[in-house]
């Protein structure tokens, strides 16, 4: 498919998703909180962007971007293209979508969190992209000086409905309940996932409650044990999403949701919902024991700030939210009971200021955004008293629309890097949304390659995001000391060293823009890197470099764009192929113990630097 031909599919699917689906059912409450204008700001001149940089300002949850073609003409928000939240959560960014020679002005704005009013513009700033790289990249690597511990985010993944573990295949024939369960045990197994969040646990396909006419409600979990038995047969945990409403329990049983039709409205009887979540966790720690259960967590609802999933007000999620939690802890203490599970990074303060307001218990916050690395929540927590609950985006992606081109090709793999390390130290689980292509919102897969939501395709072909994923997985435990300085450092180029307890050394370099309309790649975006690792001491190293790019490690240039489905003989060929790009690296002990070698990084791009010590 042509560039042209992708950019107009891409802008159909997120207008359609706009119009139809991403509906708000409120906006967050008002707010006091007032921050100030970010100050240093400064526009650097590089050759394809531009990048503003300045002084993080206390208490932001992320910063706003706006661009005008003046200084004194209209200044316009800057979306990363395809993006649900514009606020970036890094005091930097990089406006790839220039002409060069052209000046433009920016102004940042701090945000106290996503849907709350931000801060006052900071002073104007102007700049133009140039056609020439201004500096080359440098990388510096010391592998003597180790600057934390690596925070494994990843370890959470996400998952259409677990019930489709039942199925047995789709309109095209494809198996869906065997594939599935492969790319659970290959998350597991390949990625080192260990909790799996999915959809509607309360599902009527799941059938855990029935009240009929004239009788009393009665509660089944002979469906849930039979989805959690065999996700703890994958080696995963699951992470138990309470939704969507049974339908003898839905105050309105004929508002649904997607495909397949979850009842959106609130409970008819509130006590009934809060009893069905305390006899679900009672049985849960009675079949499988507190010390595991303990480990999962009971997230309530799934994006009631959307009209699509919740037809009820704020204030009915907050009273569901509340009697779900009191339920749950009164079993015992020790499970995990979280939400308030928004679109777009809302209702954050909302339900902070609830439960610290009405002494509701909030053992995570979980909340999810596409298109931008997650914003930090910490400010919110700290603002009422839950400064220990832990942080869960249970649904992150590179975009929120369905059918995206964008999902299938290489950009979305330096974007997980990107947004696993801006992650690190404020976030405890960050989980892609989702793991596999069978995936049923708006009808399953209608060919092969269509731009689905999957790290993983229907008949599980690794996306070069799984090898993203993967990458950051074979990291060493202990991060190293690292620098980036050149035209596009930090904005663009970033680099992610680590070190193994064999001594083995891992640098990670990626080029990405933040803009998600440039998926296709920017020629003049490309990088050559040079890249120096010091402090290795005595010895001989053996070198290998992996590479994730529009050519190299990506399962989109082995298919034919006229495939729909691949027949038997492609799909063993396309198996084939399915690896990561790997080749040989010569490495070389200079007098100073330091390696340096020479890499060509694309936009979109990754590439992987292993240094392992012989013998």
């Amino acid at each position: 498919m042509s560039t042209d031909a992708r950019s107009t599919t891409a802008a159909d699917a997120k207008r359609d998703w706009d119009e139809r689906i991403y509906r708000r059912t409120e906006t967050g409450g008002g707010s006091d909180i007032q921050l100030p204008a970010p100050d240093d700001v400064t526009a650097e001149p590089g050759c394809g962007h531009i990048a503003l940089r300045w002084r993080p300002v206390a208490g932001a949850a992320g910063y706003i971007v706006s661009r005008a073609e003046s200084p004194d003409g209209e200044f316009v928000v800057l979306d990363h293209g395809n993006s649900d939240v514009p606020a970036s959560p890094d005091p930097w960014y990089s406006d790839a979508v220039t002409e060069p020679g052209v000046a433009y002005s920016y102004r940042v704005q701090a945000s106290p969190s996503p849907d709350l009013q931000p801060g006052p513009p900071s002073a104007v700033v102007s700049a133009a992209a140039t056609d020439e790289v201004v500096e080359p990249i440098t990388v510096e690597v010391d592998a003597a000086t180790t600057t934390g511990a690596l925070q494994r985010v990843w370890e959470m993944v996400g998952s259409e409905r677990l019930s489709q573990l039942w199925l047995k295949s789709d309109d095209n024939g494809n198996p869906v309940a065997e594939e599935f369960d492969t790319a659970l045990r290959r998350a597991h197994d390949e990625l080192g996932v260990r909790r799996v969040r999915a959809h509607a646990i309360f599902h009527d396909d799941v059938q855990v409650l029935t009240w009929p006419e004239g009788g009393k409600p009665a509660f089944d979990f002979a469906g849930v044990d039979r989805i959690v038995d065999q996700v703890i047969s994958t080696g995963l945990r699951p992470v138990l999403e309470l939704g969507f409403m049974p339908r003898d329990l839905a105050s309105d049983a004929s508002k649904t949701c997607f495909q397949y039709e979850g009842i959106v409205s609130p409970p008819k009887d509130w006590q009934v919902w809060a009893d069905l979540n305390g006899a679900l966790a009672a049985h849960l720690v009675e079949r499988y024991g507190i010390e595991d259960v303990a480990t999962w967590g009971f997230e309530v609802w799934n994006e009631p700030n959307l009209e699509v999933f919740w037809t009820g007000t704020k204030a009915e999620y907050l009273r569901l939210y509340e009697l779900a939690a009191h339920a749950i802890k009164a079993v015992d203490a020790r499970l995990l009971v979280g939400g308030p599970a928004t679109a777009a990074s809302e209702w954050v303060e909302d339900i902070c200021a609830y439960c610290a307001e009405h002494d509701v218990p909030l053992d995570f916050v979980s909340t999810h955004t596409y298109g931008n690395a997650p914003v930090d929540v910490h400010p919110s927590l700290r603002r009422h008293g839950f400064e220990d609950a832990e942080v869960w985006w249970t649904e992150w992606g590179v975009g929120h629309t369905h059918f995206h081109p964008v999902h299938d090709t290489a950009f979305a793999a330096p974007f997980v890097l990107h947004g696993f390390k801006s992650a690190q130290g404020r976030v405890d689980a960050l989980a892609y949304w989702v793991v596999s292509d069978h995936f049923e919102e708006l009808g399953r897969p209608p060919k092969l390659l269509h731009g689905g939501f999957g790290l993983l395709t229907v008949g599980n072909l690794r996306k070069p995001r799984w090898w993203a994923v993967s990458l950051a997985a074979e990291q060493g435990d202990a991060v190293l000391a690292s620098t980036v300085t050149g035209d596009g450092a930090q904005t663009l180029v970033e680099s992610w060293a680590t070190k193994h307890d064999d001594g083995t050394v891992d640098v990670l370099l990626w080029n990405v823009c933040p803009d998600a309309s440039q998926f296709a790649g920017r020629p003049d975006l490309d990088r050559w890197v040079t890249v120096t690792v010091s402090g290795l001491g005595a010895g001989v190293y053996d070198g290998r470099l992996a590479r994730v790019d529009n050519a190299r490690s990506s399962i989109d240039v082995h298919v034919d764009p006229d495939t729909v489905w691949p027949d038997e003989d492609e799909w063993q060929r396309l198996h084939e192929v399915d690896q990561l790009h790997e080749e040989g690296l010569d490495v070389h002990l200079d007098e100073n113990g330091q390696v340096t070698a020479i890499v060509d990084l694309p936009m979109p791009g990754i590439a992987r630097l292993r240094l392992t010590p012989r013998g």
